[in-house]
């Protein structure tokens, strides 16, 4: 069995080399390899369709006579597919194969895996830091020592200081596996956890709340961990954020478009949200005349809540997890084909 390694610089291929050969003893292989360049998102900006047509080249001919290929990036469309007739799976690195083609899969008999999970505790730990940077205002005071030079003592004022975690209604939109995660980290800090998620039943670390309203007014802190879909696209947009209490942080580490971001920049600009603190966008990467970047007490990242050395590495050995069922014979865990 013939397997193409294409990795890039975060799940690299020395990782996804080591998770074959422990988990793929059932049927031998010949690993290649082939980088790809870092980052490489699943779309075309307008400039760069050359580039784009350069990494279909590089990766066809990588694929020649290759049954199986993981990869977390590779651009997997029609074209590439039509020219890889021995290509029989392709397990990629993510939450999903959005970087596929599917239906092309599908209709070629190439089955697609991906890797869900694998950045959940990531995405939980760096929600609570933002969390943190935005209510106690991290960033700005490290901006004003580090960068200026200035000793500013106002942060030690009752209006600058921020609260603390302890004892602050925090409420939760959406309880998968990172809104979970983070629910049990806020319990821990004595937060008033309360949930809203109208697809998960049992019990939840906190307090379940009946709906979006009723858990929007009642935190003074708010974070979403929802799906983004049809239903969820601009979940808080104007109306929303006016059911917040006055003053209140939100946090957005799942999906940009989740909020109205128009709707996000009045509500900071009036000062009806003291902070908010944002690793997501509507649009990405985020224009470099964006309204958000000159309002006050806004925290940006630019999409890396996912990103820790133990989610590559995790990735690397879900993905040869199934391509071990595959070797094996064996149902395959999280295929969509």
């Amino acid at each position: 069995m013939r397997i193409l390694a294409a990795g890039d610089h975060f799940v690299l291929n020395s990782l996804i080399g080591e998770a074959l050969e422990a988990a793929v003893t059932a049927s031998p292989f010949e690993l290649t390899e082939l980088t790809l360049p870092w980052p490489l998102e699943p779309f075309t900006k307008v400039g760069e369709v050359d580039e784009a047509a350069d990494r279909e080249d590089a990766l066809i001919e990588a694929l020649r006579g290759v049954e199986v290929c993981v990869t977390q990036m590779a651009p997997f469309t029609e074209r590439v597919l039509d020219a890889s007739p021995a290509l029989r799976l392709i397990v990629v690195c993510r939450g999903g194969p959005v970087n596929v083609n599917v239906e092309a899969a599908r209709a070629r008999g190439v089955r697609v895996c991906f890797a869900p999970g694998r950045n959940a505790a990531a995405t939980a730990e760096f929600t609570v830091g933002m969390m943190l940077s935005a209510m106690r205002r991290i960033p700005q005071a490290h901006d004003a020592l580090a960068r200026r030079g200035v000793w500013d003592a106002s942060y030690f004022t009752y209006e600058r200081c921020g609260p603390e975690l302890e004892d602050t209604r925090v409420g939760l939109v959406g309880y998968g596996a990172v809104g979970s995660r983070v629910a049990r980290v806020l319990c821990a800090f004595g937060a008033e956890v309360e949930v809203y998620d109208p697809y998960v039943r049992g019990d939840v670390h906190g307090v379940r709340v009946a709906s979006l309203d009723t858990l929007l007014s009642r935190s003074r802190v708010v974070t979403l961990h929802a799906r983004l879909t049809d239903e969820t696209r601009g979940l808080i947009g104007a109306r929303e954020l006016g059911l917040l209490p006055h003053g209140s942080v939100l946090v957005n580490v799942a999906r940009g478009p989740l909020v109205d971001t128009d709707a996000l920049c009045d509500a900071l600009a009036s000062g009806r949200l003291a902070a908010a603190a944002l690793d997501t966008y509507e649009q990405e990467p985020l224009p470099a005349d964006a309204r958000l970047r000159g309002l006050p007490g806004v925290v940006l990242t630019p999409h890396l809540g996912g990103a820790s050395r133990q989610v590559a590495e995790k990735a690397a050995r879900i993905a040869a997890a199934e391509v071990a069922r595959y070797a094996g014979g064996a149902a395959l865990a999280h295929c969509l084909t």
